[in-house]
């Protein structure tokens, strides 16, 4: 699903350009610039879903870049996420608009990746609920993208929803307002723990239906939470099934 999201990616660091490009092309349809100008061209001609740009660039800047690009109709739409330092990101973009989220420079290609598929995640998401059947209800696979993924994409996006998962005779319900969970069911457990229960899950179906409500409060954490306490509780499991993986070695990158 994720991969009919489009990317342009931006940097005039050769390397930083090729290693991510190589861990984003599993996740989305990437072309790559190493300039602005060319970048602007390219995207004014086939205006990408996702903008991912260096901020300190020759020439044009990834700031500049932006403006540009936000004051075209065709393109003003256009997602972005900045790569720049720290300080760039508290003296140049203390409101953060009109960006929607960075990555802080030096950066490890590993937590970059993580962070960008949120922000793909959450646009495949929104692709698909525009081209949903005329009974509004988004249908899909939890090997395209899983129940972690799922959650964090209602979450990023402030939905309010009913997100029912299937595993062949198993289900969970999950009700969403603005992006919290609260209300969740699967079989006898509620709340909590049949979150937990579930998010593990790749395998099987969802659906999310936008018109589904409850009045039920019965989670006590908020959404992120719920999420790195299923988590821990995963990485647990994993630990005492003897089933834990060596670390790959991560790639620290900046320009």
């Amino acid at each position: 699903m994720a991969n009919h999201v489009k990317v342009l990616l931006v940097d005039d660091n050769p390397m930083v350009l090729g290693m991510l490009q190589g861990a984003l092309t599993p996740l989305a349809k990437v072309s790559t610039s190493n300039d602005s100008a060319d970048a602007l061209l390219k995207a004014v001609d086939d205006p990408p879903d996702l903008l991912i740009s260096d901020y300190r660039m020759p020439g044009m800047d990834g700031q500049q870049l932006v403006e540009k690009l936000k004051s075209r109709p065709k393109t003003a739409g256009i997602s972005v996420i900045l790569l720049a330092s720290k300080a760039d990101i508290m003296e140049k973009f203390s409101n953060h608009e009109p960006v929607d989220d960075f990555v802080e420079k030096p950066f490890f290609l590993k937590e970059a990746t993580q962070r960008i598929k949120r922000l793909i995640d959450k646009i495949a998401l929104e692709k698909m609920a525009k081209t949903a059947p005329s009974d509004g209800v988004v249908r899909g696979s939890l090997a395209q993208m899983n129940v972690i993924d799922l959650v964090q994409s209602l979450e990023m996006g402030r939905k309010s929803c009913a997100l029912t998962l299937t595993l062949d005779r198993d289900k969970c319900e999950m009700y969403f307002k603005e992006g919290q969970v609260t209300h969740a069911v699967y079989g006898a457990l509620t709340g909590d723990p049949a979150v937990f229960k579930v998010l593990g899950w790749t395998g099987g179906n969802f659906q999310i239906n936008f018109e589904g409500k409850t009045s039920k409060q019965t989670t006590t954490l908020n959404t992120q939470g719920l999420l790195m306490e299923g988590l821990r509780m995963l990485d647990e499991s994993k630990r005492d099934d003897g089933g834990a993986e060596e670390e790959e070695e991560d790639v620290l990158l900046d320009s």
